[in-house]
């Protein structure tokens, strides 16, 4: 049987960094939450079966928006756990009776709205290629200083090799369910597949592809959707 692909989207963070201004996977985006374009840009590709959106079990801020353009390929799980990796984990868990091992699996942030379908394709075929997964990220341009408690520069890192993560990252359902359950401290899903001794493929992103992290993001976030529409 081929491999299936799937989307899962952690989005059960109260979002400490963003102020007074409520859960970011909520801030209204162009017209829409921003967790609405998360999932829009995974269901642009047509392969993509459906998208698990995992969310706080006391989220009530979900129902009240209008998710029906999905329609049945979005499935909300109130299953989300206090990190990522426990989010991502437990969703999991509670989609298990509905994939499989060999399924692929594209986990990718609420607060990254802005993926566009090349990144998008190019993760799916060359990832989809590859024995382990991969993930999209963008070579490292700025020069990196190490500091110490005072906030001053110790030393001047080399950035040869280093890559910025983003998301989606992809794996298969199988491999990623052992790697979570293994590394209790995961920071992504490669984190803790490369525990279990695996190299998962880099795959060119985009600088457009950005994480909104403070309220100031969203401006930006909204003309590159502008820009992409």
């Amino acid at each position: 049987m081929s491999s299936r692909i799937f989307g899962l989207i952690p989005a059960a963070g109260s979002s400490s960094r963003f102020g007074n201004a409520g859960p970011k996977q909520y801030s209204p985006l162009a017209g829409k939450p921003m967790l609405h374009h998360a999932v829009r840009s995974l269901l642009a590709a047509p392969e993509v079966e459906a998208v698990f959106v995992v969310l706080a079990p006391d989220d009530t801020e979900f129902r009240r928006h209008d998710w029906s353009a999905f329609g049945e390929r979005i499935a909300p799980l109130y299953c989300g756990g206090a990190s990522r990796r426990d989010s991502v984990l437990n969703g999991l868990v509670a989609a298990a009776s509905l994939l499989d091992p060999n399924d692929w699996v594209l986990v990718h942030d609420a607060a990254r709205p802005c993926l566009g379908m090349p990144e998008l394709r190019r993760l799916i075929e060359e990832a989809g290629r590859d024995e382990v997964g991969g993930i999209l990220a963008i070579p490292v341009a700025d020069t990196l200083k190490r500091a110490d408690d005072a906030r001053r520069i110790v030393a001047t890192e080399s950035r040869e090799g280093l890559w910025q993560a983003q998301t989606p990252q992809m794996f298969r359902q199988g491999m990623l369910l052992r790697a979570l359950r293994d590394s209790a401290h995961a920071t992504d899903e490669a984190g803790a597949v490369e525990a279990l001794g695996y190299k998962p493929r880099l795959i060119q992103g985009s600088t457009r592809n950005l994480k909104v992290t403070f309220p100031a993001d969203l401006e930006l976030a909204e003309r590159i959707l502008k820009e992409n529409s």
